[in-house]
């Protein structure tokens, strides 16, 4: 059995019964096996996954399936609390840490009867841009093991493009989903902030986080999007907004009545001048299909990674000061000597259980929250995102989606970047979507040197429809 195909083929194979859910679940757990010690895409697995395919088959033999994607296989980033699997964040601090509960997004599929393999591996808290951050050791690159996937969510994928999974759930605070995305050549959907529910995922930037999934096609996202999509009476920030049919609505766009913006802002200084051509040639097949293409300008576009990188250690600091030692890991609690007081045990565990990157963004954020910097940094910051949001505001009026490139470059050579700042560089497009919670996927669109280069489209809230709707046509018009 092909164990790389889509999710729709995957749903569609076992209602017309030519395979069984065990038979999908075994072929994925056999890849895993093959492939993982290779790639470190998968931190931990589901050990009741294969009687999870048996139950599911036997619903389907009684017709009582929970859903079309019942039994279909699945995975999610280590950031997603999972019953009796280990959740780590790619992080020492929560070692052996296994949750009481599930998030909301992967009870939704549990709820609908799809299978989870296991957990991916990811930058420790999200942050990072291409997988080396990760306590658990660095993601390859599936197409090509010399290099990063891109991070955070590096192991969901890395999972996907590796035909380990047809379907991982991800994380986008910042990029976290559309870049690796782009570098590993597969499907990345970011939808708009509170689209899916944020409870039971660990907290990176609150006011940023997003839930998203890693697929092959833009129809599969849309698949996933359907069950994962909702109100959440735990969760404050999801939206009343009704959730539509998103495959009738792809199916249902016509491209005459699409407006394709390309803002100048992202073709500047520092871009690949292959990236920007294969960015322009997908706006160029759609106008030629029928859509119309026009220029536009976002000003505060380049404020948004700045912006970002003070608003997101700030909210970060706030929500790692929750990991104390004494709660959530045991390895934590029995490693503090005795004798210790307070201020020390927490000094103790936190220096042992953190690594670099989460270090440097609590001081930051300590900083830029302090009574004496608190008006000129985190203040200011906030009142640039309400610009950067309002610019998205205004575009969309003139146009129904945005075309960017997803980054600067491809995927780079692992252990190439170790200036922070220049790995922070690399979420230079996708951080204004982010700080302005519209919708944003990242399809792949070409090839430069053997390498996948990504578009991201970005869409007006709440229309995730037709941002798949566009996304499909392109992939379509760029695979042809």
């Amino acid at each position: 059995m092909e164990h790389d195909m889509t999710l729709i083929e995957m749903r569609d194979g076992l209602a017309k019964k030519e395979f069984s859910s065990r038979e999908l679940t075994d072929a994925l757990l056999d890849a895993v096996e093959k492939k993982n010690p290779e790639l470190n895409a998968f931190l931990a697995m589901n050990q009741d996954a294969r009687a999870e395919a048996d139950a599911s088959d036997a619903r389907r033999r009684e017709g009582s399936e929970r859903s079309a994607l019942d039994g279909v296989p699945y995975a999610a980033k280590d950031m997603f609390l999972t019953t009796g699997i280990v959740t780590t964040a790619g992080s020492k601090m929560l070692e052996g840490y296994v949750p009481a509960e599930n998030a909301t997004a992967v009870q939704r599929l549990e709820d609908a009867g799809a299978i989870l393999l296991g957990k991916n591996n990811c930058d420790e808290f999200a942050m990072g841009a291409s997988g080396e951050y990760s306590a658990y050791g660095a993601t390859k690159n599936p197409r090509d093991i010399t290099r990063v996937p891109g991070g955070s969510s590096s192991g969901s994928a890395a999972a996907v493009a590796a035909g380990l999974a047809p379907l991982s759930l991800g994380t986008d605070t910042n990029g976290s989903i559309r870049q690796p995305a782009a570098f590993c050549g597969v499907v990345g959907l970011k939808p708009t902030y509170g689209r899916i529910s944020r409870y039971g995922t660990v907290s990176l930037m609150s006011s940023a986080d997003h839930m998203g999934t890693f697929t092959h096609t833009p129809e599969d996202a849309a698949v996933a999007l359907q069950i994962l999509a909702g109100q959440d009476p735990r969760d404050a920030t999801t939206s009343r907004e009704q959730v539509p049919d998103y495959e009738k609505e792809i199916k249902q766009l016509d491209l005459k009545k699409i407006t394709v913006g390309l803002p100048k802002e992202y073709f500047g200084e520092g871009l690949d001048p292959a990236i920007a051509e294969q960015v322009r040639s997908a706006a160029k097949k759609l106008e030629q299909l029928g859509a119309k293409v026009v220029e536009l300008s976002l000003p505060h576009t380049l404020d948004a990674l700045p912006t970002y990188y003070i608003l997101n250690p700030a909210e970060a600091s706030s929500n790692l000061a929750r990991y104390d030692g004494i709660r959530y890991s045991k390895g934590r609690i029995a490693s503090i000597p005795e004798g210790m007081t307070l201020r020390e045990r927490y000094a103790h565990v936190r220096g042992e259980g953190f690594g670099k990157e989460p270090k440097r963004r609590i001081m930051i954020g300590n900083y830029v929250l302090s009574a004496e910097h608190q008006d000129a940094t985190f203040r200011h910051a906030s009142k640039v995102r309400t610009l950067i949001h309002q610019d998205f505001n205004h575009a969309f009026e003139q146009v129904d989606v945005l075309f960017t490139p997803v980054a600067p470059s491809t995927a780079f050579l692992l252990g190439a970047v170790q200036d922070p700042v220049q790995m922070y560089l690399a979420d230079i497009f996708t951080s204004a979507p982010a700080l302005a919670g519209v919708p944003a996927v990242s399809v792949p669109v070409g090839e430069i040197d053997g390498l996948p280069v990504g578009l991201q489209i970005v869409g007006k809230s709440f229309a995730e429809g037709q941002l798949l709707g566009v996304a499909a046509h392109v992939m379509h018009e760029t695979r042809t």
